[in-house]
């Protein structure tokens, strides 16, 4: 599949749950987002081009001034997860309200992961490479 993600995915610190919010039924926990659209992990598949309107758990609800997050979205892609129980999906976000958008920019600067590496001794497989 080719990659066509014009902004880059932050992954996620925190899991959030998320929500179909017509069934209630938790379709999975969040594993990354941009402002387009998210990934979550799922334990069971859904079916490419499926409108769902989802709800996502807020993890520090102070932070945002509600609990939740609700957005309309499409099922982009669906895919078996490295570990086969679970199955990746991508959802593109339909339209983005600017109070969404500041809910959603404010989850990834406070909750991604820390892209440095942290300065960990070496180690001991990596000094028989220089044997």
């Amino acid at each position: 599949m080719d990659d066509r993600r014009k902004i880059p995915r932050k992954y996620l610190m925190v899991y959030s749950r998320v929500f179909d919010r017509e069934t209630g039924k938790v379709l999975g926990y969040l594993s990354d987002m941009n402002l387009m659209g998210a990934m979550i992990i799922s334990d069971d598949p859904m079916v490419e081009g499926t409108a769902v309107l989802l709800r996502f758990d807020l993890p520090d609800p102070p932070l945002f001034s509600t609990d939740h997050l609700n957005l309309n979205a499409r099922v982009a892609w669906c895919q078996p997860d490295i570990d086969p129980a679970f199955y990746n999906i991508g959802f593109q976000f339909g339209t983005v309200t600017s109070e969404q958008a500041k809910i959603i920019e404010e989850m990834i600067v406070t909750y991604e992961f820390r892209r440095d590496m942290p300065q960990y001794p070496p180690s001991p497989d990596s000094l028989m490479d220089d044997f």
